[in-house]
């Protein structure tokens, strides 16, 4: 059953079907811009804006894939929409599987989203799965920039969601009707030199580049050389 068949939380809730997982992975790197991540965590709806994005294939060094199928990897290897859930800097991260066998999503920054749907005090709920290292709420604009914080501030865990499909009663990502004006396109970060560092398969939402993981328009950095814009054609839906 795909989450589209599935029961939903609320009549007018729009959960992704798998089908819009199942395209090239750079494809949907860029439509994910703009989606909001929802998880009910401890009976109540948490949601967080996905603002940054990473693709990888199996083919190339970078991704897990490519250093072949384990049964941890599983779910890289499934059809379109599975997630894909492993430990990274001490924490969770989060990925979807997409077109072909090896090929996924980084979902590598959100921000946090506040509406009816959320619990009243969702941002606070946020706060307090990730507080500061001195133990301070964290600011809104800090507690999902980076791929741990993220699921740490949803309570997103490997154990609960690795190789499993969305369940719209538990953890979706919905179209709200938000895109980006601009999407961003630039190296990813975090891989080892010689391990096709150089592919340009990071997009971030301009509109939030200030609280991505790393902001790629911060001073010093050239279009055409360190990123580039993507003309509004390439604005995936």
């Amino acid at each position: 059953m795909s989450a589209i068949d599935s029961p939903l939380p609320w009549p007018e809730a729009r959960p992704l079907p798998a089908a819009f997982f199942d395209r090239d992975a750079q494809t949907v790197a860029c439509a994910l811009l703009g989606k909001v991540i929802r998880h009910c965590h401890q009976g109540h709806w948490l949601a967080a804006r996905i603002i940054e994005t990473e693709a990888y294939y199996a083919a190339e060094k970078g991704s897990h894939a490519s250093l072949g199928y384990t049964e941890k990897r599983r779910a890289l290897f499934l059809d379109g929409g599975h997630i894909y859930m492993y430990y990274a800097r001490g924490g969770d991260s989060l990925n979807f599987s997409a077109q072909g066998p090896g090929n996924a999503v980084l979902i590598k920054s959100a921000a946090p989203w506040l509406d009816p749907r959320c619990a009243p005090d969702a941002l606070a709920r946020m706060q307090a799965n990730n507080p500061a290292a001195d133990g301070s709420p964290r600011p809104p604009h800090k507690l999902c920039a980076g791929q741990t914080l993220l699921c740490r501030s949803l309570g997103l865990k490997v154990p609960d969601w690795d190789a499993r499909r969305f369940d719209p009663l538990r953890l979706f990502v919905e179209d709200v009707g938000e895109m980006p004006g601009q999407i961003i396109q630039t190296t990813r970060l975090g891989i080892p030199a010689g391990r096709d560092e150089h592919l340009l398969y990071r997009f971030v939402d301009a509109a939030f580049a200030h609280q991505c993981t790393r902001n790629p328009l911060r001073r010093g950095q050239r279009e055409g050389q360190d990123y580039h814009v993507l003309p509004p054609q390439e604005l995936y839906p």
